[in-house]
């Protein structure tokens, strides 16, 4: 015990200490005070007004006029995203100004664009009315034509004469011909023209003819210009149609089907002068309003891009303020001393630095009072807070997936450092797929500025937050892939020659007539001559699978001794003694003694059958072991760790559960006593946990969660084992997974003496190797390694049932939406 007394303490290990602090902030100084502890951002605060709703607090004022703002630059944003103009690169002058200008300035510029939108809407709905009018006014009068053949050739030469300066061909019109006096004039033939979708031709000429029972002519033509929609800003386009009918009756509901398909009519004139002279004036207006368009989005830009300059600049600004105002809405105020009361947890190395922010608030406030800051003591657990960087930030966030730490608990991160990538190379060894993993980690590493600025897709946005934790993972798979000796499935004599041959010195194909080994071993890795041999696959197989087991046994071996840290800094003899000491005697009776035969084994060249060993070591304990023995004694040795093994079951189970019962009998009875508890803490002594709050004794609950908790680690300890069999199963279906599309895709395609079949061999085998070995089986060995640190290693010792500590921070909010 001395000497983990004596070991330096682990600050990366435990958790920040955290103490509960009071802050008594005059009114005059209040938002100073925050918003520097926000840029300072190591102090969480604790609403001590959330029995309210949020309209009952005193800042609601200030923060709707926080959310208006905020509103109001969110618009901006969506214009400057519809105009498509882009930020500049130049750094514009930004003088500071207080929230009440950035407000006149922000309506100001709201009704601007609001007042330069309705009239640009205005101007672009007469824009479209006249094109539209213009294409009736073309096409119409196609459809206008004469069916009679008595037509005077000087009125016909006149016509064509007219409408040739339009660039198209007009016949002479049946309305004219039907105002000289004729039959066809009393017969009433009338006409509607106007522009239609051309999505709703079909669906308008069907109900048109319903309506009119068949008493109408339809003509159309496709418009020659596309129509923008003002309310989806598209271009869209539209059909010319022309309707004859006959009667006032069939005109009514003509004009009510084209109102209903949102069709626009427009009056066409009879007389072709008319129709000229009308079309000169839709040209010229035109011209006008494009003119007119053009110089009110030339302004608009303008405008728009004044308040781009400045719109990042305010945007921070106003979540700031809202941020610090949603802050003081969680305060107390006290009416009759003019001051505002927080709560909060910050970690003791920052209290000289939040004092020190409180004091230069006071200061610049031109406060007359100070801003108290009293450390007090509190009941409910402190937050976890543990200092990362960008390498070690991925790792943590691996283990707060499963649960945050609970508070000083032992934090599982600082050996998933190493034994997360280690775990995801026994899987996936292979240093030619390693080599490829490491060239993208150091191109995410070398181009993290870039991308750290850039809003990415979510699996991007993974690996850029990850890319540390692929770098190591490159690395491991690189040194498990030259233990293995594997490059894509091929083997490379890099440490040396091979320490076998062919058994008969003339045959040539070592995989048909096996190997016997004539040298000193293989000095690193897998011997090169054992890849294609027949004993390949029962070698690997034992091997992997016995190295699976040993490494399930050491780490889950180092959860165990976790738990003894957590119980020995929580100062629990209780866990000690009737948790860890029979963990660690059942589980080491079992399979810390399969590892130890593995080793013995290897070491040994022996024969011995473990399954043999393990299975009659519980049917029956006193057989002769015969040609299974591999140690001395190993027989009365099997027999003793069994027992233990038995022992250490109730020795779990009911030893605690009592003790906690006579323990809460004797503090019911008044025969043991303790100091009594005083609001005044200690100044002299750290706060480094909160105060335990004593709930009632439950002994039947009590036993049944440690029943729970014994039998699942019980059963636990075997299904646990065998889950580390899968970084065998994972490796050796990668490492196969390799020799087929190595050996049956590119040997295959090599083969021929072709070279188009040649490069389609390469590209399968290339495009195998990227998405099948390097994307899916990255992504399996990476989940199932997380599986074995979050259910086989974590559960030993890491309950996980703390919260993070969320302390209010501006830097927090630079990528948040409102």
């Amino acid at each position: 015990m001395k000497f983990f007394d004596n070991l330096p303490a682990m600050d990366l290990m435990r958790s920040e200490k955290m103490t509960f602090v009071q802050l008594i902030i005059p009114f005059e100084s209040a938002h100073r005070a925050i918003s520097y502890l926000g840029e300072l951002g190591l102090l969480q605060f604790r609403d001590l007004n959330d029995d309210k709703s949020p309209f009952q607090r005193t800042f609601v004022n200030q923060v709707k006029r926080c959310g208006e703002m905020s509103r109001k630059l969110r618009f901006f944003k969506d214009q400057i995203n519809k105009a498509g103009l882009l930020p500049t690169t130049r750094p514009t002058l930004q003088p500071n100004i207080d929230l009440e200008e950035l407000e006149i300035q922000l309506s100001e510029h709201e009704s601007e664009l609001i007042e330069m939108n309705t009239n640009g809407e205005k101007l672009r709905q007469a824009y479209n009315e006249l094109l539209e009018f213009k294409m009736v006014l073309q096409k119409a009068g196609g459809f206008l034509v004469s069916a009679q053949s008595h037509t005077v050739a000087q009125d016909r030469e006149l016509e064509e004469t007219v409408y040739l300066n339009n660039h198209h061909i007009e016949r002479t019109s049946l309305l004219e011909q039907e105002m000289q006096p004729g039959p066809s004039n009393q017969a009433g033939l009338r006409f509607i023209s106007g522009i239609i979708c051309k999505s709703k031709i079909l669906r308008f000429e069907r109900m048109l003819f319903r309506a009119t029972r068949g008493n109408m002519f339809f003509n159309q033509a496709p418009a020659e210009e596309y129509v923008t929609d003002p309310v989806l800003a598209e271009k869209v386009e539209k059909t010319v149609f022309v309707v004859f009918f006959s009667g006032e009756q069939a005109r009514t509901k003509i004009l009510k089907i084209c109102d209903a398909f949102g069709a626009n009519c427009y009056p066409v004139p009879e007389d072709i002068t008319t129709q000229r002279q009308i079309t000169r004036e839709v040209l010229s207006r035109l011209s006008e309003l494009e003119a007119t368009l053009d110089a009110g989005i030339h302004h608009r830009n303008k405008a728009l891009t004044s308040i781009l300059s400045h719109l990042k600049k305010w945007t921070v600004m106003v979540r700031k303020e809202k941020a610090v105002y949603d802050t003081l809405n969680m305060l107390n105020f006290d009416v009759t001393k003019k001051c505002l009361v927080g709560e909060g947890w910050c970690p003791i190395f920052a209290k000289h630095q939040i004092q020190e922010v409180l004091r230069r608030a006071t200061i610049d406030s031109n406060s007359q009072v100070g801003i108290i800051f009293h450390i007090m003591d509190a009941v409910e657990s402190p937050p976890t807070y543990f200092k990362t960087n960008k390498f070690t930030h991925a790792f943590q966030e691996i283990v707060d997936a499963y649960g945050v730490a609970r508070y000083q608990e032992a934090n599982p991160s600082v050996y998933t450092v190493i034994t997360y990538p280690f775990l995801f190379a026994v899987m996936f060894g292979d240093w030619g797929h390693g080599i490829c993993l490491l060239l993208g980690a150091l191109i995410l590493i070398a181009r993290e500025r870039r991308l750290g600025s850039q809003k990415l897709g979510s699996f991007m946005e993974l690996a850029v937050g990850g890319r540390y934790v692929v770098l190591l993972m490159a690395l491991f798979s690189i040194y498990c892939g030259l233990i293995y000796n594997e490059f894509f499935s091929v083997p490379f004599r890099m440490f040396g020659e091979t320490a076998y041959k062919c058994r008969d010195p003339s045959c040539s194909d070592a995989r048909t007539t096996g190997l016997i080994k004539y040298r000193d071993t293989y000095p690193f890795g897998v011997d090169p001559s054992w890849r294609g041999s027949r004993s390949e696959l029962p070698f690997l197989n034992s091997l992997k699978m016995k190295m699976s087991i040993l490494f399930g046994v050491a780490q889950m071996n180092l959860g165990i001794l976790l738990s003894y840290f957590n119980a020995r800094f929580f100062r629990s003899s209780l866990d000690i003694r009737y948790q860890f000491v029979p963990q660690m005697i059942f589980f080491n009776s079992l399979f810390g003694y399969l590892a130890l035969l593995i080793v013995i084994k290897w070491c040994t060249g022996s024969q011995a059958d473990l399954y043999h060993v393990m299975i009659y070591m519980f049917l029956s304990p006193t057989d002769d072991l015969g040609d299974n023995q591999l140690l001395w004694a190993q027989r009365p040795l099997q027999i003793l760790l069994l027992l233990l093994a038995v022992i250490a079951v109730p020795w779990m189970l009911f030893p605690k559960p009592l003790i906690l019962r006579k323990i809460h009998l004797e503090r019911f009875q008044g025969r043991t006593y303790g100091l009594l508890g005083t609001s005044e803490m200690d100044l002299d002594v750290e706060p480094d946990s909160a105060r335990q709050r004593h709930e009632e004794f439950n002994f039947s609950e009590v036993l049944v969660h440690q029943m729970i908790h014994a039998i699942e680690f019980v059963l636990g300890a075997v299904s646990n084992t065998a889950s580390y069999l899968r970084l065998w199963a994972l490796s050796l279906a990668h490492s196969e997974l390799s020799t087929v599309f190595y050996e049956k895709v590119l040997l295959l395609a090599w083969g021929f003496d072709n070279i188009l079949i040649r490069l389609a061999g390469l590209a399968v085998f290339a495009f195998a190797t990227a998405f099948i070995l390097l994307m899916m089986e990255t992504l399996s060995a990476f989940l199932h390694a997380l599986r074995l640190h979050w259910v086989e290693f974590m559960n030993k010792f890491y309950y996980a049932d703390g919260y993070k500590f969320r302390p209010f921070s501006f830097s927090s909010l630079a990528d948040e939406d409102d």
